[in-house]
């Protein structure tokens, strides 16, 4: 029994026990004065749509508000941990849910961080700072080999899969998506009929499972793919070779969120987990995935095809660069996903110590495809933790033309983190398969709130571009981000992270020393 049915049987059973008990001790009836207040409470909850954990634990749940109201100094809800190089405090949630919500997010009293520690960052603003009207500004995705190019948003929801998230949470993403103008990525979890129904620009992502586009014994299923990827709505087509929670671990849907439903979507049995192999069957080598992304280019009309990965060995990156210039076949984009990106459901060991992290991934492939001469024909994804505008900037800034996120989407449909993802308890109804809980993820709602925060934080990245002087993205570079590396010492990104020389790959006598050995042992043929 759930805490909304307990509470409904707790309207009608408290009153009438009071009654009862009245008539033998008359003092008990001064109960009502505080019963009757919390029923008419409840029914409130139930009813009213903008707070999901309300509505699924009626009264109860405002004793998390009032801890919210109540709690210390934003100092003390700093995470100690690391990531990209900056401490995160827990107070990005709250910045999120202000933005979702359409509230005021200016704050009193200056930064909130010390800004004397090493490793704070900042951006160096101008005094002929620039006024940008282009409050919607686009990244043209799509090389000299896509018929179909696609413009996209700087900022879009990365891959959730229905399955890890509850349909009304698929589809208030969707329509925030198509209020705002920005792409969903499905994730791997494959194309579902709710990340269809309002009609949001999507990504599709293909993974080792083929789901959606698959055969009877897990193989990918061309003629399948062909009748989804040629739908309107489906913009952009990722291979996703590897993610950042699980580096080199397929996809898990713990077998207790594995409806008849999904099942059915992903051509999947049920009863039993359902684990993504390792790798996919489609190909085995650098060649292959390039051959396989010309196929899918052709079986879609000359839409943007791209691969998502988590950088592993360099090596083996390296050898899909050798194989594009060895076949002359160029991905439109490629998605990097940091070792620091969560999910709901991943071993410990591959979540914590796999996978490199976000932006060491990030400045390696850009220098790779500087390096071999092919930068300006291949968009770059940035993926893994990113809140804010100056996340979002700093990315840009180290060679990403747009940025995915997960976690802050999640942020802004009500997730409060309960890290109930894996076990379908949980408390908002965004990860779970309970209808009992995501019924009660308001659609209409919810999809607001995703489409103001990506609006907003849109708006912030602007004014960031115009305090620092600049027009455009494009005038962006690693030369305007700054960090504290030592007490007095602060150094740029360019200073940091320097770019290897255009095309020094491809010269025997300019190859930098640090790249000699990885190059020399990069493959076309094999990983």
């Amino acid at each position: 029994m759930t805490a909304r049915q307990i509470f409904i049987v707790l309207c009608f059973a408290a009153p009438v026990a009071i009654l009862a008990l009245g008539l033998v001790w008359p003092p008990l009836n001064w109960l009502f004065v505080v019963v009757v207040p919390l029923i008419l409470l409840g029914v409130y909850d139930i009813f009213q749509t903008q707070h999901t954990l309300r509505r699924i634990y009626p009264v109860i749940g405002w004793i998390r508000y009032l801890f919210e109201t109540i709690r210390p100094e934003i100092q003390q809800y700093f995470v100690e941990s690391e990531t990209n190089g900056m401490p995160v405090p827990r107070e990005f949630r709250s910045l999120i849910y202000q933005r979702a919500k359409g509230a005021r997010d200016t704050r009193p009293f200056g930064t909130i961080f010390d800004v004397n520690r090493v490793g704070y960052e900042w951006i160096n603003h101008s005094l002929a700072p620039k006024h940008l009207s282009e409050r919607n500004p686009r990244v043209v995705f799509g090389g000299p080999q896509c018929t179909q190019p696609y413009a996209a948003s700087p900022l879009n929801i990365s891959a959730m899969s229905f399955g890890a998230l509850s349909k009304n949470a698929i589809m208030a993403l969707n329509k925030g998506a198509s209020l705002g103008g920005f792409a969903h990525n499905t994730g791997e979890g494959g194309l579902s009929p709710y990340h269809l129904e309002h009609g949001g620009d999507i990504i599709w992502q293909i993974g080792t499972g083929y789901f959606g586009c698959r055969d009877e014994h897990g193989n990918f299923d061309s003629q399948l793919f062909r009748e989804k990827a040629g739908k309107d709505v489906v913009k952009m087509v990722e291979i996703k070779l590897s993610q950042g929670a699980k580096p080199g671990h397929g996809g898990i849907l713990p077998a207790v969120k594995l409806t008849e439903e999904i099942a059915a979507i992903r051509h999947v049995p049920m009863g039993k987990d359902v684990v993504s192999p390792a790798a996919h069957s489609a190909f085995s080598d650098p060649r292959g995935l390039l051959e396989f992304v010309e196929q899918l280019r052709e079986l879609s009309g000359g839409k943007p095809i791209g691969f998502k990965l988590c950088i592993g060995r360099p090596k083996e990156f390296l050898g899909i660069c050798k194989a594009m210039l060895e076949t002359g076949i160029t991905p439109d984009f490629i998605t990097v996903d940091g070792g620091e990106g969560g999910t709901g459901a991943a071993p410990t060991e591959m979540t914590n110590s796999v996978g490199t992290p976000l932006r060491d991934g990030l400045i390696f492939v850009n220098n790779a495809l500087i390096g071999i001469g092919l930068r300006d024909k291949i968009r770059i994804i940035a993926s893994g933790k990113i809140f804010s505008a100056f996340h979002l900037l700093r990315m840009l800034a180290l060679g990403a033309d747009t940025v995915n996120s997960a976690r802050g989407m999640m942020f802004a449909l009500g997730c409060i983190q309960s890290r109930s993802c894996h076990n379908d308890n949980c408390p908002t109804g965004v990860a779970t398969q309970n209808p009992s809980r995501y019924q009660n993820l308001d659609v209409e709602g919810k999809s607001k709130r995703v489409f103001n925060y990506q609006r907003e934080t849109i708006g912030n990245l602007v004014e960031l571009l115009g305090a620092a002087g600049l027009e455009d993205l494009s005038q962006l570079g690693p030369e305007h981000i700054n960090r504290r590396v030592g007490g007095t010492v602060v150094k740029t990104y360019k200073q940091l992270y320097p770019h290897i020389t255009p095309n020094c790959l491809l010269q025997a006598d300019g190859i930098p020393h640090d790249w000699d050995e990885p190059w020399a042992l990069a493959s076309a043929q094999q990983w």
